[in-house]
């Protein structure tokens, strides 16, 4: 079996490996073949020993953010495989290459999508709880007095997405693993219009400033009339407070809003409605983290004045230089062969701690994370962290 990174004349064929296995269509096969051509995500492939291209993995390009600092993270998606091929270990040999080329080339971290957890444990991600999906009726922020009486402004095609790209930018830096977005992936998420696609884009203003925004998809299930809110982002109290009244204006139109919003911000406690009976919830599970590079990403995480320990990091069989002690101090994370360390952990649980999906207080409950010493300072170097994922690859 070969691995290697696919030329451009290769790309079609690694799309239609992702039709078959995803259970899609290639309309225009000419068209798809051409735009083929013009794709500069990195893609690698595997074949087989006759030169057939039994699967693929694309390794998207982003940057995130880890406790307000950017860093580089790869976003792993259209994992495939022809099934004459599954269960052959083409995927298996395509992370063998690509995680250590990740490593060479800077990144931190790799995030995902999966469709079976335990199947990507097996090459190092673990799961990030990272969003809750909330559901009810409009009247139940009517009757809790939420109001708008700021500006509404709706995004058409052709307008500039910056002051969208604006209140994201501010948004994001407060929560780990929210992507680093410019105007033309703000416009990306927008889409297509209120037209075309039923998706609108309001930016919500208090004077002549913006202080949130929120996207949503008019959805119909069976009878029944849904908002669904695909991204928001806001500025604090005020902005948040502005999306609940703009939403209060939609009793009359949907029986159901559906709306996104980070764990740590919880809806059952903030709300002030004596109907919170009516709110439905459930935490989404389908993300998940792996460390890339065990030293940039102890170096990026915040850490408290004077942070001076050890930690010993196992389990890495695809990066082995992420394998050993380092010692994580204010100013970085380095290698160290001399010191015992304050405390252990498995690669898939330090990605969790450092993104701060769970506390140390809760990774304690791990069966492969032991605190050695200092776990007062540990403690405060590995808190619950405010997280969110709105991006999706």
């Amino acid at each position: 079996m070969n691995v290697r990174k696919l030329e451009a004349s290769e790309r079609f064929d690694s799309r239609v490996i992702s039709a078959v296995a995803f259970h899609g269509r290639i309309e225009d096969e000419d068209k798809a073949r051409e735009e083929s051509l013009k794709e500069s995500a990195e893609d690698w492939g595997a074949f087989s020993d006759d030169g057939a291209m039994m699967a693929h993995i694309i390794n998207n390009k982003y940057e995130s953010f880890i406790d307000g600092t950017l860093v580089k993270n790869g976003g792993i998606g259209a994992v495939s495989t022809m099934p004459e091929y599954r269960n052959s270990g083409a995927v298996r040999e395509i992370f063998r290459h690509l995680l250590p080329a990740a490593n060479t080339d800077g990144e931190a971290v790799s995030t995902l999508f999966p469709f079976n957890h335990a199947f990507y444990r097996k090459f190092g991600y673990e799961t990030v709880p990272y969003r809750n999906e909330y559901c009810f009726a409009p009247s139940v922020l009517a009757a809790a007095g939420y109001r708008f009486d700021g500006r509404a402004r709706l995004w058409k095609p052709g307008d500039s997405a910056e002051e969208f790209t604006g209140v994201y930018s501010r948004f994001a830096e407060n929560f780990c693993l929210m992507m680093r977005r410019d105007d033309k992936m703000m416009t990306g998420r927008l889409g297509g219009g209120y037209l075309k696609e039923r998706r609108f884009g309001y930016l919500l203003s208090s004077g002549e400033r913006p202080v949130a925004y929120v996207i949503y998809q008019d959805k119909r299930q069976d009878s029944r009339s849904l908002l669904s809110v695909e991204d928001l982002a806001f500025d604090g109290p005020e902005g948040f407070a502005a999306i609940l009244g703009f939403l209060a204006r939609f009793t009359a139109d949907y029986n159901s809003i559906q709306l996104i919003l980070p764990r740590c911000i919880e809806l059952y406690s903030v709300i002030k409605t004596p109907r919170a009976y009516e709110i439905e919830k459930k935490t989404d599970q389908s993300y998940m983290i792996r460390v890339i590079s065990v030293p940039k990403l102890l170096a990026a995480i915040r850490k408290p004045e004077g942070t001076d320990f050890t930690i010993r990091v196992t389990g890495d069989e695809f990066i082995p230089d992420n394998n050993g002690t380092f010692r994580v101090t204010m100013d970085g994370a380095e290698r160290t062969a001399d010191a015992p360390a304050d405390m252990e952990a498995d690669i898939r649980a330090l990605g969790q701690l450092c993104a701060g999906v769970v506390s140390l207080e809760e990774a304690r409950y791990r069966d492969d994370v032991r605190i050695c010493g200092k776990a007062g300072m540990l403690t405060g170097v590995f808190p619950g962290k405010p997280h969110f994922v709105e991006d999706h690859f």
